[in-house]
């Protein structure tokens, strides 16, 4: 690859703030979704009768 294909593909990846919201963006999401997930499991498990209280 020559530099100036690099430097394009650089420019093309857009400004760093971009990229650490969309990293910041999916991490929230992907938290998000493992505590609903995780809500539903606690729900069934509370509708089984195996709850801890």
């Amino acid at each position: 690859m020559e530099r100036s294909e690099v430097s394009h593909a650089q420019n093309q990846a857009g400004p760093w703030y971009k990229r650490v919201f969309w990293l910041i963006a999916i991490w929230l999401a992907s938290v998000a979704a493992l505590g609903i997930v995780a809500s539903g499991i606690r729900g069934i498990m509370h509708m089984a009768g195996m709850s801890s209280h």
